[in-house]
């Protein structure tokens, strides 16, 4: 049993296989659960249609996926009520813009099959940038930093302190470094919880 309080950020941490990607694909329904039960708030999960839930959770994976398409429809995946005043105001937050502005064309800059001419930590700021635009009531960051460069990284942690702020937020992480300002750690091993706490408790 485990309950993630409105507005906090909860880390788990854990060994491959340990259950951490599993919780993700649960609280998203890409897996259907027999036994037990998920709730928000008070509502059961299965009770809250697809699309409103996923309206609601944004998930920011390790490997981002890009289409070859410009940064401005990447970011808004398409949705024309999107405005680039918003999209820019999103870039700003998580420190992106700077490097956008740099690209031949800016916003408006193709990027190729699955974003290859950017680098892992620019391709991770866009989807960091993708969430902040839908502002989601829940956040889950997936392994969200660990295959950046330390330059990256810095301002990864950066966005990951804007992204979480006013909003409950799971963070899975190797690195103890992206958890240390989480309200509570959850540690997984082979799908039990183990023990929780605070950074310097555990």
């Amino acid at each position: 049993n485990l309950n993630i309080p409105k507005v906090r950020t909860m880390a788990f941490v854990g060994e491959t296989g340990a259950g951490k990607t599993s919780i993700v694909n649960l609280l998203g329904r890409f897996y259907e659960y027999e036994k037990g039960k998920i709730m928000l708030g008070d509502v059961d999960l299965k009770d809250i249609e697809l699309n409103t839930l996923r309206k609601n959770i944004a998930i920011v994976l390790q490997d981002v996926f890009l289409f070859s398409d410009t940064i401005h429809n990447n970011i808004t995946l398409g949705d024309p009520e999107i405005t680039r005043e918003q999209v820019i105001g999103a870039a700003k937050a998580v420190s992106a813009h700077q490097f956008i502005e740099k690209l031949p064309g800016g916003y408006d800059y193709v990027v190729g099959e699955r974003g290859g001419v950017l680098s892992v930590g620019q391709r991770q700021l866009l989807a960091f940038i993708r969430a902040y635009v839908y502002n989601p009531h829940i956040l889950i960051l997936d392994e969200a930093t660990s295959s950046v460069d330390n330059e990256s990284e810095e301002l990864i942690r950066h966005a990951t302190e804007k992204l979480t702020q006013g909003r409950t937020s799971i963070v899975i992480a190797h690195r103890l470094s992206t958890i240390q300002n989480a309200d509570r750690i959850v540690v997984l091993e082979k799908g039990e919880i183990m023990e929780t706490g605070s950074h310097s408790e555990l």
